[in-house]
């Protein structure tokens, strides 16, 4: 991902500062060009950039500061901030609300990915207990009918459109009024798009907009325009009732900081970014938690909202008593590849983690690590549950190895290399006892529970000497409101796919 490589440089760029015997202006200098140079090729406005660079000049005025003050860590909150300015539009989007139908409707010209977009929002919220449907009111492109209705089967979510019909302000307004009585709470419209602005589009999408009379309107945007979609942003938000915009293809697009930048510069709230062609590569967006990640300090918050969302409410408290009493066994470890699995695109949620550098974490490893998570869940598919429910290595003896590498067609190698990875994550569960994972979106329980110090032993050591080592943590668990978690580590998600920590 192009953005991962913008997080690259600029979290390099403050940590050769932070090596620096003296700040002085030199190093503030050289610094920031260098996250300046960073921000330009992703195609960020010079303007915005010249504005973050001499603002962050005017709050780490080196001479005025007295001595005893850590320059490098007020440095580091400054570059924080100023992106968190740079992409922040200063507004609100709406939020669906539960117990009434929502009707949204979709926008955006052709091409920009709007029809998959429609499937990815309406899966979103499904997966969070909604119960969305899909109006396909696009009638000016050939296909866009047959593209809905196989993502929406795809999917298991309702769809309407027609083969025949050829007025899309007729579609809309059945599809809305059939869903309203179905009682689906998230009904979502895709409209017609163009190759360009043009007066026809922006007639349809207001007659559209009249007869479905929608609570958000949501625009499209392909990031590959980069800073042209300051233009387009405000063409469309004047048109129609523009409440939000979701930015696609964000995967592979080196304008996608452009397009950020510009989008927000519109004071329009972006609400989600689209990573890829599949279901889950569909993001969030939040300003500060996407800063973070792209600076490589996690978002813990957001993490545990994942843990919270793919462990069932019923397994929770029974996942909580195992991890107290510190007790590990080969069926919690199948339960998490479980989760894990659920959990989205692994670069994704790795880098959720703090000091995880998303560029440790190309197409091609992930997809080595999905396939190694499945390689072991097929061993343990040929394992008995006096095995499975054993927290005792040695009860797997030659012949139980040999017995599992025969029914799962795998060798014996295989099986030997997923009890080693057993072994290493029973070890560091068992430093997690006594721990407690905070209810949802209480982050500051877990500070009641584990210091820095604790955090120290479980985070693997290039991850701690990446954060800054003890003071590091100590000063970034202070920054994040204390939001540590409990996966993180060694024997969390990085440890389970072999990124973190030494191996035993």
């Amino acid at each position: 991902m192009v953005l991962a490589e913008l997080g690259g440089r600029i979290s390099r760029a403050l940590q050769q500062m932070s090596n620096a015997t003296l700040i002085d202006e030199k190093v503030l200098a050289e610094c920031l060009n260098e996250i300046s140079r960073a921000l330009l090729q992703a195609d960020v406005q010079f303007k915005m950039v010249m504005n973050m660079q001499n603002n962050i000049k005017k709050i780490v005025n080196l001479d005025d500061l007295a001595a005893g003050h850590n320059k490098r860590k007020i440095i580091q909150q400054a570059v924080f901030n100023e992106l968190c300015n740079m992409l922040d539009p200063g507004k609100a989007a709406f939020v669906p609300k539960k117990g009434k139908p929502n009707v949204i409707m979709f926008v955006g010209l052709q091409g920009s990915g709007k029809t998959t977009t429609c499937t990815k929002y309406a899966y979103h919220y499904q997966k969070k207990g909604w119960k969305p449907a899909l109006v396909c009111a696009d009638t000016f492109r050939a296909g866009a009918f047959d593209q809905l209705k196989q993502n929406a089967t795809k999917a298991k979510i309702p769809f309407y459109g027609s083969y025949t019909e050829t007025d899309p302000v007729k579609i809309a307004q059945e599809g809305v009024d059939t869903f309203k009585k179905e009682n689906c709470d998230l009904i979502i419209v895709d409209t017609s798009g163009r190759h360009k602005q043009e007066a026809s589009l922006f007639e349809e999408m207001r007659q559209v907009a009249e007869v479905s009379n929608p609570d958000l309107v949501i625009f499209v945007m392909d990031s590959s325009i980069g800073q042209a979609a300051f233009d387009q942003a405000q063409a469309f938000k004047q048109s129609v009732a523009v409440g939000a915009v979701i930015v696609t293809k964000m995967d592979g697009h080196a304008k996608g900081g452009g397009a950020l930048s510009a989008v927000a510069a519109t004071k329009s709230p972006v609400i989600f970014i689209g990573t890829g062609e599949h279901m889950d590569e569909f993001e969030a967006f939040e300003t500060k938690p996407f800063v973070s990640r792209l600076l490589g300090m996690g978002d813990w918050s957001g993490f545990m909202d994942k843990i919270h969302e793919v462990v069932p409410m019923d397994q929770q408290p029974e996942l909580l008593q195992k991890l107290t009493e510190g007790n590990f066994t080969l069926r919690i470890m199948y339960e998490q590849f479980q989760n894990i699995q659920n959990m989205g695109p692994l670069s994704q949620v790795m880098s959720m983690i703090p000091g995880f550098s998303q560029e440790l974490m190309p197409k091609g490893r992930e997809n080595e690590s999905q396939a190694k998570i499945k390689k072991f869940m097929t061993m343990m598919d040929s394992m008995t549950n006096e095995e499975l429910d054993s927290s005792n290595p040695k009860l797997m003896t030659e012949s139980r190895v040999y017995r599992v590498a025969r029914g799962s067609g795998r060798t014996i190698r295989e099986v030997n290399e997923m009890l080693e990875e057993y072994k290493r994550l029973a070890k560091i569960w068992g430093k997690m006892k006594g721990l407690k994972i905070p209810k949802k979106g209480d982050m500051s329980a877990m500070s009641r529970n584990m210091n820095a110090q604790h955090m120290s032993k479980v985070l693997p050591p290039q991850m701690l000497k990446q954060i800054g080592g003890l003071g590091g943590l100590q000063t970034l668990m202070k920054q994040m409101g204390s939001k540590e978690g409990m996966f993180g580590g060694e024997g969390g998600m990085g440890g389970a796919m072999g990124f973190g920590g030494n191996r035993s």
